[in-house]
């Protein structure tokens, strides 16, 4: 379901069409907590999941209403805008992962907040040289105009200093919220090239995530 909603947004030409597609997931949500799924193979699944781990049906909602508002396909207004938005999207499955796992801790909750507003957060700057391309930018407009810097500026591929410095403002807000070790790596590779989002080392992949991920996890230092 989460892919699905993901790529809504990137496969429709009208918003029109991605409000009926929201408003399927939504009904199938409420008729997968009546116990009544529709026939749709990730639907059945996802009622499956739903009856074996008792999942809240509050966070698929906030995950479907927060990814209709950004069909608007527009910027954000300020940090704290991403920031509600990481939480009703990343968070909110990060809750859900929790809840399969049959951890239900308030401490838990506490750093899954984080870590999803991180991960937003850094989502949302790995993505601009993405959109550029496609002549959008979602970078918070505050932060922009704070700099005087404009979306053209990121469109162009502009590297001049205050580009670079709106990228630190926000990349040092996801630092805020936690020092993840897959978000912590991206971060620490833009403070090594001055915040240029259009670095080409920062369009890679990195290939030694996985076994970064499995010392950390033997140290039990995440």
């Amino acid at each position: 379901m989460w892919n699905w909603l993901r790529q809504i947004k990137d496969s429709i030409t009208q918003k029109t069409t991605g409000l009926m597609r929201m408003q399927f997931w939504r009904e199938a949500v409420e008729d997968i907590y009546c116990d009544n799924p529709p026939h749709q193979p990730v639907a059945a699944e996802l009622w499956r999941a739903v009856k074996r781990h008792n999942l809240t049906k509050m966070w698929f909602m906030k995950i479907i209403d927060e990814r209709e508002k950004n069909l608007d396909d527009r910027a954000y207004r300020n940090i704290q805008e991403l920031e509600t938005y990481a939480e009703n999207t990343q968070s909110a499955l990060l809750y859900l992962t929790l809840e399969m796992l049959g951890v239900r801790d308030i401490h838990a909750d506490h750093a899954a907040s984080h870590i999803g507003k991180a991960q937003g957060i850094v989502t949302c700057l790995r993505a601009t040289p993405y959109h550029s391309t496609r002549q959008k930018v979602f970078l918070p407009m505050d932060i922009c105009m704070l700099h005087g810097v404009s979306q053209e500026d990121f469109i162009r591929g502009k590297q001049e200093k205050n580009v670079r410095d709106v990228i630190y403002d926000i990349a040092s807000q996801a630092h805020i919220h936690l020092e993840h070790v897959a978000l912590d790596d991206y971060l620490c590779n833009m403070r090594k090239v001055d915040f240029n989002i259009f670095h080409p080392s920062l369009q890679k992949k990195s290939t030694l995530l996985p076994l970064h991920l499995y010392i950390r996890s033997w140290k039990k230092t995440y």
